[in-house]
């Protein structure tokens, strides 16, 4: 398997009707399980190990998914760290009679790879080679920066108490 195959992974589904909320819509709870899902089989396939979720960020529901569309999650590889890989997940949803597309939502999510014992371990580093790729990773990198300036602010707000 070449580099960018190793890069991203789809997964597709029919939306079931176990899916849903009370409003006849699938359940956010169960889109954010199927971004976990694919987070985690792209992040082991880059890094050839065991790998934990450490945060998820910059989620958006922008389309409901009715029952019955074929839901298709699209998770790249777009930063990685020593340890950690940055993974953006893109989800669409369409009628599959027609096959029109369109993006229901999308997130962020940082994994770290980890050995036997539960410690982290290294992955391979990626390179952006596109103008979308730069894009992809300035936005992962401004999320974590996000999310560690924000872990900051409340660990100082809650040792003032």
């Amino acid at each position: 398997m070449d580099i960018a195959q190793r890069r991203s992974l789809n997964f597709r589904f029919l939306a079931e009707p176990t899916d849903v909320n009370f409003g006849g819509k699938v359940h956010g709870g169960i889109v954010m399980k199927w971004m976990d899902q694919v987070g985690y089989a792209c992040a082991a396939q880059w890094s050839g190990r065991y790998c934990v979720t450490v945060s998820i960020g910059g989620i958006r529901f922008k389309r409901p998914i009715l029952v019955g569309q074929m839901v298709t999650l699209r998770a790249q590889i777009v930063h990685t760290g020593r340890t950690s890989m940055h993974i953006y997940i893109s989800v669409l949803a369409s009628d599959p009679k027609i096959n029109a597309m369109v993006e229901t939502g999308h997130c962020i999510m940082a994994f770290v790879a980890s050995d036997e014992a539960g410690y982290p371990v290294e992955v391979p580093s990626w390179e952006p080679a596109s103008e979308r790729d730069l894009a992809l990773e300035k936005y992962a990198i401004q999320a974590k920066e996000s999310a560690q300036s924000l872990d900051k602010q409340l660990q100082s707000t809650l040792t003032d108490e």
